[in-house]
């Protein structure tokens, strides 16, 4: 048997290493993405007092700190028994707000959107940032920066720092706004709504209007037919911030709908011997393996899966667009609602349909006239000693949940991550792909890249580390046969 290896893997957060392991004949006969490197986060946040969790589990990650920031204070609210009050809600969600924004922009432009807007076959050195910059124009590439920055001022102004915030705090928030800072936070919301829409657009006149990548999204070697989770408000919403946890089964009926805090109940992990990410999966229907299908326990939270669980959206033009992507991809409305979207490709779609909204929510938010209010904060005054906070990630539905003893001090944690969610499901889209475009033992990077870009739909973020920037994207693929001979060497470093 031979064995294709690619390691490191690019354009995601965090590393993982892809090995596919070819029959006789040269045809793909297993795939493994496997997560090499353990964190420990769960671990050594035992014995800290839980007050410290908002920002030591905020360092997990260097691309969305916000969200862990936000799970972490949330399981605070739950674990000292507080209810903040609507002003200190509404700081919490346009702070998260202005995050989202800014987090699926960076996945648009310089992670996922270099395989369309330059193009998935195009040379590995000119599928990176500065490549879409070339293809869309150096004022396109102003904007993408532009619209990072000011986010990122509104992320510094409202969470404490620039990076790794602070100001969640057990019953509210630990800054509260004047009508100078609510003015100019108004300002970045009106221009991220423009920034959204024009890249809406711009995926309509490079993505949808180019024939071949039609085909490539609505192609069966992306496709998988699974459960998919999401928060949805009082109305089955999307929500990023607050809601019901609702899962809809693969021809989308709603399979349960159920509060974040009895996610014990609905989801199990599976461990596997060779990596260190465990596979969450339906605890009700069980682990079936890597398949798809109504009978098995696999299930996607993705910005896709978020839309799929919703019979709408929140705001006017995201809803415009969200209607779009339904028709346009030949979903019809039983019930009311779509049919979900089973094309993961489409997922690129579904997170600019998510940053239009994030971008639309801001606004409602900073024009809310509470949002100015002082009062931002009730204090605590006992420890349940259990606590669970839960949010959308941009990467999927994140829980943090917290053991502690009388005095507040943690005994146990437990973490589910957006990526940890998606994990079988990735599995299952590298190995599908694989087989699809890997044949006769030839591989070369163009195939590669379309087995990465299986991955990538789902914007993961494994060790929720730093970015491994695009530009010079390191590759190492090393075909074996049974015996560890080395029969053909790819690298680029």
């Amino acid at each position: 048997m031979k064995k294709v290896t690619i390691d490191p893997i690019s354009r995601l957060e965090g590393h993982g290493k892809i090995e596919i392991f070819l029959d006789d004949d040269g045809n793909v006969e297993n795939a493994y993405l496997q997560i090499p490197e353990l964190r420990g986060f769960e671990q050594f946040v035992v014995g800290r007092p839980a007050e410290d969790m908002p920002v030591i589990t905020n360092r997990i990650c260097g691309v969305c700190p916000e969200a862990h920031h936000m799970a972490a204070t949330k399981a605070l609210d739950d674990l000292f028994q507080v209810v903040p009050n609507s002003a200190a809600k509404k700081l919490r969600e346009l702070f998260y707000s202005s995050f989202f924004v800014t987090d699926h922009t960076t996945h648009f432009y310089a992670l996922g959107g270099p395989d369309f807007i330059v193009g998935p076959d195009a040379p590995a050195g000119e599928r990176n940032i500065l490549g879409v910059i070339r293809k869309v124009g150096v004022d396109i590439g102003k904007q993408v920066i532009a619209c990072r920055q000011r986010n990122h001022e509104v992320i510094k102004l409202l969470g404490g720092r620039g990076i790794h915030p602070a100001a969640g705090l057990p019953g509210g928030w630990s800054k509260a706004i004047n009508e100078e800072e609510r003015q100019g936070i108004e300002k970045t919301a009106r221009a991220n709504i423009e920034f959204a829409l024009f890249t809406l657009k711009a995926f309509d006149e490079i993505v949808l209007k180019n024939s071949v990548y039609l085909d490539l999204i609505t192609s069966d070697t992306y496709r998988h037919e699974t459960y998919y989770m999401g928060l949805v408000d009082n109305s089955n919403r999307v929500n990023f911030y607050d809601g019901m946890l609702r899962i809809v089964a693969p021809n989308g009926q709603e399979y349960v709908k159920y509060h974040p805090c009895d996610y014990r109940q609905h989801i199990a992990e599976i461990v596997m011997t060779w990596t260190y990410l465990k596979f969450p999966y339906l605890k009700n229907i069980g682990w079936k393996g890597f398949v798809d299908g109504a009978s098995s326990g696999v299930y996607c939270a993705t910005p896709l899966s978020r839309l799929n669980v919703a019979d709408s959206m929140a705001t006017p033009l995201a809803q415009e667009h969200f209607e779009k992507m339904y028709e346009t991809l030949g979903s019809k409305k039983v019930n009311g609602r779509y049919l979900p979207i089973h094309f993961r490709l489409a997922t690129h779609w579904a997170r600019l349909i998510e940053l239009l909204y994030a971008a639309e929510r801001m606004l409602e938010l900073a024009t809310d006239e509470e949002i100015t209010c002082p009062d931002v904060r009730v204090i605590p005054s006992g420890v349940k000693g259990e606590g669970i906070g839960c949010v959308e990630a941009p990467r999927g539905t994140l829980t943090h949940h917290y053991l502690t003893d009388e005095r507040g001090i943690v005994a146990k944690a437990n973490l589910i991550v957006g990526t940890t969610n998606n994990y079988a499901p990735i599995a299952m889209s590298i190995k599908k792909a694989a087989q699809k475009f890997i044949h006769n033992g030839i591989v070369d990077e163009g195939l590669l890249n379309k087995v990465e870009m299986a991955f990538r739909l789902y914007d993961p973020c494994f060790s929720c580390a730093t970015h491994n920037l695009p530009g010079k994207m390191p590759l190492h693929i090393a075909l074996k046969n049974n015996s560890g001979q080395l029969l053909q060497e790819i690298r680029r470093d």
